[in-house]
């Protein structure tokens, strides 16, 4: 491997680092309470800012309740308590703009210094008793214009996520780096059963073992964001279940190899079983999280990431991300390759 590439992966992982935690996240809103009324109430609604000015910007402080692309309307008085904590005083209408039950409003928070923050789902408004002829009632509405846009680099502000959000591009990246080594493995172990040549199924071996420490790396920084997303480490989540039994699989791989002292025979076995090993790879994680319901990102009905979670800012640095660990993971096969050559080589000198 030629020392630039070396040097260009590592390069791009120290960025990624480094950037990746330096970058602050765009203000947003934590929290709002309460977060169920009724038609016709008069509310003081608390708001928790994250990353907020709202001290600093009170002069320009706005906000908005959105039921819908139409509708919407402000509070009747907006009093700023700290940096990061609001009071909304809000006169719900007396009926809203439907005739649904329950109105599903998202806060919109606007000022000059920290822009738009928007968190959906904010409030429930339920409607109580009959809802009126509203004929010749236009419904009153306050248009949410002139918002105002945050300066400097920043990463997206997701109210489930927060500063998790980061991990998008190790656990990510260590996933896309970890598929590249496996087909590297499969194409050097189909090599090795056209040519016989050992050196194939030492090298298949070694992308086997990088891509393995990857993977194993991979599941724990899932985990790590489960326990923060999902309320707790392990859940038994299809997607999880499915990468920690495709572990298994190639985690018997190198038990496989162990067992033979042969080293053709061990070859011989090693490369079909990758080929087995790969194809389950692909069946566990990437199939059948698909087809069952799962609480992981774009599986089982639920909504991968978007341009809101990963927008050009986040870009900068994922898709580097993925490319330094993609290098890096090379480089490391590629030495335990060698070593293992090596080795091979000292142990025939030896037996002669």
């Amino acid at each position: 491997m030629h020392p630039i590439w070396k040097i260009l992966g590592v390069s791009l992982i120290m960025y990624s680092l480094i950037a990746g935690m330096l970058v602050p996240l765009k203000p947003g809103i934590s929290s709002v309470h309460p977060t169920s009324v009724h038609t016709g109430e008069y509310v003081q609604m608390l708001v928790e800012g994250y990353n907020s000015h709202y001290k600093e910007a009170e002069s320009s402080m706005r906000a908005w309740l959105k039921i819908d692309s139409l509708h919407s309307f402000e509070p009747k008085l907006i009093q700023v308590r700290d940096d990061r904590h609001l009071t909304l005083s809000f006169q719900m209408p007396s009926y809203m703009p439907s005739d649904k039950k329950v109105h599903e409003c998202a806060l919109i928070i606007d000022n000059e210094v920290d822009g738009t923050s928007v968190l959906p789902s904010a409030v429930f408004i339920t409607q109580k008793g009959k809802v009126p002829n509203r004929d010749g009632q236009p419904w009153k509405q306050d248009a949410i214009q002139n918002l105002h846009q945050k300066e400097g680099i920043t990463f997206p502000f997701r109210n489930l996520l927060q500063e998790t959000i980061r991990n998008t591009y190790y656990h990510v990246s260590l996933w896309f780096a970890l598929l590249f080594l496996l087909v590297a493995a499969n194409v050097h172990g189909i090599q090795y059963l056209r040519t016989s040549d050992l050196k194939h199924d030492i090298k298949s071996a070694a992308y086997t073992q990088v891509a393995l420490l990857f993977g194993i790396l991979g599941l724990v920084t899932g985990m790590m964001w489960a326990q923060h997303t999902w309320g707790a480490a392990w859940s038994n989540d299809p997607k999880q279940v499915g990468t920690a039994i495709a572990l298994l699989i190639y985690a018997a791989y190198f038990v496989l190899r162990g067992s033979f002292d042969d080293e053709e025979r061990r070859a011989r076995i090693s490369a079909p079983y990758s080929i087995f090993a790969f194809v389950a790879f692909l069946l566990l994680i990437y199939m059948y999280p698909r087809m069952v319901d799962s609480l992981h990102p774009g599986n089982g009905g639920n909504p991968a990431f978007g341009g809101e979670d990963l927008d050009n800012t986040m870009r900068m640095i994922f898709y580097p991300a993925i490319i330094g660990w993609i290098l890096f993971g090379f480089w490391m096969a590629n030495i335990a390759g060698r070593i293992g050559i090596l080795r091979d080589s000292l142990l025939d000198m030896s037996d002669e």
